[in-house]
């Protein structure tokens, strides 16, 4: 998946727009976008995409924490799909792994684990090598950074991305970074993007930029997901 596409649980009026967009993927999200008077409503609504198919997008189902009340029906209503369950707040990989047992013993639905916590950071690489199950590891900011009052700028994101997707690539799983949250500043969005993908020394110069191995073959990667069958 090049690109997720968030889209609240709660506004079915959005799915078909969604899923007629660019992106990969679209991530279907029961957690925080939902208020708690519509959760019964979303999960729903996402039950009723998952049984009709008829598309090739990938969905990705964002379902409440572990624990709270909302889980074990969450994950009822997505099970026998073909959905990856995006589990928030993960912060440990005995926390995800009796997650991933709720999800019972059918279809192996797959598995992306959000790292949201000082704590889930600091573990990321044991929650990405958890389970089987496990596809990859996703950055919350928002709940990492707000919290602590840490802001979001490039100084403190960079060794924090940097240590996701190491701790990803030690379970060779893949890595995605956060949401980009203001949906009025497409160049802010278009910045923070492109300005993740600079950087580095290296074996020669490409537009005087130094180039070295690791970035050819991330090139290399990115390039692969273009090539049609």
């Amino acid at each position: 998946m090049r690109s997720k596409l968030f889209v609240p649980g709660s506004r079915p009026e959005l799915f078909p727009k969604a899923i007629a967009s660019e992106a990969d993927a679209i991530s279907i999200d029961l957690e925080d976008s939902v208020a708690e008077d519509r959760k019964a409503e979303a999960r729903a609504r996402v039950a009723e995409l998952l049984a009709r198919g008829g598309h090739d997008k990938t969905i990705v189902v964002r379902v409440n924490a572990p624990g709270t009340a909302h889980f074990d029906a969450d994950i009822a209503a997505i099970a026998g799909s073909r959905a990856i369950v995006n589990i928030p707040k993960v912060e440990g990989p005995e926390e995800l792994r009796a997650a991933i047992e709720a999800l019972g013993s059918g279809p192996d639905l797959e598995v992306l684990a959000n790292v949201e916590t000082p704590r889930g950071l600091r573990r990321a690489a044991e929650i990405a090598g958890a389970h089987p199950r496990v596809v990859g590891l996703q950055l919350g900011l928002a709940d990492l950074l707000a919290p602590h009052g840490i802001s979001r700028d490039r100084e403190t994101l960079r060794p924090i991305l940097l240590a996701v997707r190491l701790a990803a690539a030690e379970a060779g799983v893949f890595a995605y970074d956060s949401a980009y949250p203001d949906l009025k500043d497409p160049d802010g969005y278009r910045a923070e993007a492109e300005r993740e993908g600079t950087g580095g020394a290296g074996a020669f110069v490409v537009d005087g930029r130094m180039i070295d191995a690791p970035y050819v073959a991330r090139a290399r990667r990115i390039l692969a997901t273009q090539e049609k069958p």
